[in-house]
């Protein structure tokens, strides 16, 4: 089965603020996510989302880092490629990054409205995934922060 696609665009505030509840969501699932990004995007969330909220933090691991643990323990990995080493059957999609769809139910591609590089990418997998017929949904962040669907490809079920 292909994964959907659902499409964060971001037009406000920092990429953390809008990952962290995503993710916090994810949890409350209890899916377990594999978020993959470049090197310094995985590394400058690493470290903010210890400390996103100051009543909690967001239990997860930067591959390869010594102090992480193995990999498939973790419920959230921060990781370069979208590999589900640690049973995740959902993929966060930053800095344009790819994913093989078949192997995960959930492809979520969160992208700066300000990038147009990122932008641009974000446009060519929807256009991808609409394409192969699964389902892609497109929010775009609203004046506080939420998301509001602007666009669906095709409907559900």
């Amino acid at each position: 089965m292909a994964a959907e696609w659902w499409f964060y665009h971001i037009e406000r505030g920092e990429l953390v603020s809008a990952v962290a509840p995503l993710l916090e969501k994810c949890l409350e699932r209890r899916w377990r996510v594999v978020v993959a990004g470049n090197p310094e995007t995985l590394e400058r969330l690493d470290v903010a989302l210890w400390t996103w909220r100051d009543d909690g933090f967001l239990p997860h691991a930067l591959a390869g880092a010594r102090s992480a643990g193995p990999a498939a323990a973790q419920p959230i990995l921060l990781a370069p490629e979208a590999d589900p080493v640690n049973g995740a059957r959902i993929a966060m999609l930053l800095d344009g990054t790819e994913a093989d769809g078949d192997r995960f139910d959930r492809c979520l591609v969160v992208f700066d409205g300000g990038d147009q590089t990122a932008r641009s990418r974000a446009r060519d997998q929807y256009r991808a995934a609409a394409a192969r017929g699964v389902l892609a949904r497109y929010f775009q962040q609203d004046s506080g922060g939420g998301w509001v669907e602007k666009a669906q490809s095709k409907q559900p079920g």
